[in-house]
């Protein structure tokens, strides 16, 4: 490879830079650890350190960096686990890491992802050895793939996406796109729109799978809660109001104020990011509404007015206790969040129209009637209304829904042919090595 001047020089000056910030990484992991956000137990992880021995045989890393692309590629290492090859699983949050110990095989290893600074990433490639490297969606860390470019392991971007936003950051910087994503040995595409600004960056070979978030299983949920709170709930009609952010659960307290004159409602508030809930409960209280929290294993009584989902990875707990659901970042932030769960556990969508991180699915949804656009808050607390006092619509919408979820099934097959001339020697390999453990 051939790299630009302008690029060689940007990549050289991160390098340093990234030498030059290694020693004082500590204190920064340390605060993430005081935060919960790191396993202050598993910290050397993140400087390349393995905790766990490398099996014998072809190994395939995967690294997703959160619960959302974690949970995307699951049954992706469960195809490839099932061929005899063994995995590693990076992650970037100790979410995602219980994800993994919940929802993969023992055999499955996790670690945490090495930071992007050359002494971690050569350390950890220098371990593990890994024969594969596939990454989930959109995690470019330069230093990582050009040291897996260095060592000639393929790499693999699977249910790729960009959006607007990273793509017109990415468009201003073309020399390092290019200089990066060459050294892609193949980029799987959620869709046509993004297989077209990989291509357009520099990326060859594209191909075009869909979704895998749609290929997944349903959310998994605690069935003694689910049944507590519904016996809680008796007769009481509920909404929720999902992967909130900044100003979108004010929006769902006056909706809430709204309409509880004229019905017995509960409303389901779940912020995307749990540490913001104590100031959210101060917001609510405020507003004269009584709180019940998940991590207080409050009871939803008949005068608790919001149940406040302050944990992480249950979502299809809180979604099972309704058939409404507003989908957030959408109404006072921009990007969307992705609405496929709601759509695969039997609600009607209500979203705002900020949704270009996940237009593609937005659009198919709304063709299908499963998904309906609102404006503002008022719009919000009309269309909510209207679907709790018309059943046959809000039924009709579910079932579009899930119809368009199956009809939109199909990109694990598609990723798995794409990837097999780099998993079909790795099978053959694995069979002529049996793993075990060194």
């Amino acid at each position: 490879m051939t790299t630009r001047p302008l690029a060689r020089l940007a990549l050289s000056t991160y390098r340093w830079a990234g030498a030059a910030a290694y020693p004082f990484m500590g204190a920064y992991l340390a605060m993430r650890a005081a935060k919960g956000r790191e396993d202050s137990k598993r910290r050397d992880e993140r400087y390349g350190f393995a905790s766990q021995p490398r099996p014998q045989g072809p190994l395939v890393w995967f690294h997703a960096a959160s619960v959302g692309e974690t949970n995307a590629v699951i049954p992706l290492i469960k195809e490839i686990q099932a061929r005899g090859i063994g995995v590693i699983v990076t992650t970037g949050t100790t979410t995602s890491a219980k994800l993994v110990s919940e929802r993969l095989d023992p055999g499955v290893i996790h670690q945490y992802v090495p930071l992007d600074f050359k002494p971690a990433v050569s350390r950890f490639l220098d371990y593990w050895e890994p024969d594969l490297a596939i990454i989930a969606e959109s995690e470019i860390w330069p230093m990582t793939i050009v040291e897996l470019g260095r060592r000639h392991i393929p790499q693999v971007l699977v249910n790729g996406r960009l959006s607007d936003r990273s793509f017109a950051r990415w468009k201003k910087r073309m020399w390092l796109a290019e200089a990066l994503f060459e050294h892609l040995a193949l980029v799987i595409a959620q869709s046509e729109v993004d297989a077209e600004r990989f291509r357009a960056l520099g990326a060859l070979p594209v191909l075009v799978s869909g979704n895998l978030k749609v290929d997944t299983d349903l959310p998994p949920f605690d069935a003694g809660s689910l049944k507590t709170y519904r016996q809680q709930l008796g007769s009481r009609r509920t909404w929720a109001a999902i992967s909130t952010f900044d100003g979108e659960e004010a929006a769902a307290a006056a909706v809430h104020a709204a309409l509880k004159p004229r019905t017995d409602l509960l409303t389901i508030i779940v912020p995307r990011h749990p540490d913001r809930c104590d100031a959210l409960e101060d917001m609510l209280n405020q507003r004269g509404l009584r709180v019940a929290r998940r991590t207080r294993r409050d009871p939803l009584n008949a005068d608790v007015d919001v149940f406040l989902g302050d944990t992480i990875g249950e979502m299809g707990l809180y979604l099972r206790l309704t058939d409404v659901a507003f989908v957030g970042r959408s109404l006072t932030a921009e990007g969307g969040q992705n609405p496929i769960e709601p759509a695969m556990l039997g609600c009607a969508i209500l979203s705002g129209g900020n949704v270009q991180n996940f237009r593609e699915t937005y659009q198919m949804l709304a063709k299908n009637g499963s998904a309906k656009i609102v404006r503002d808050v008022e719009m919000l607390a009309k269309g909510v209304n209207y679907l709790l006092v018309n059943e046959d619509v809000r039924r009709q919408m579910i079932e579009a829904g899930q119809q368009t979820v199956h009809e939109m099934r199909g990109a694990l097959s598609a990723t798995i042919r794409g990837l097999e001339p780099y998993i079909n020697p790795l099978s053959v390999k694995a069979r002529l090595q049996p793993r075990s453990e060194s």
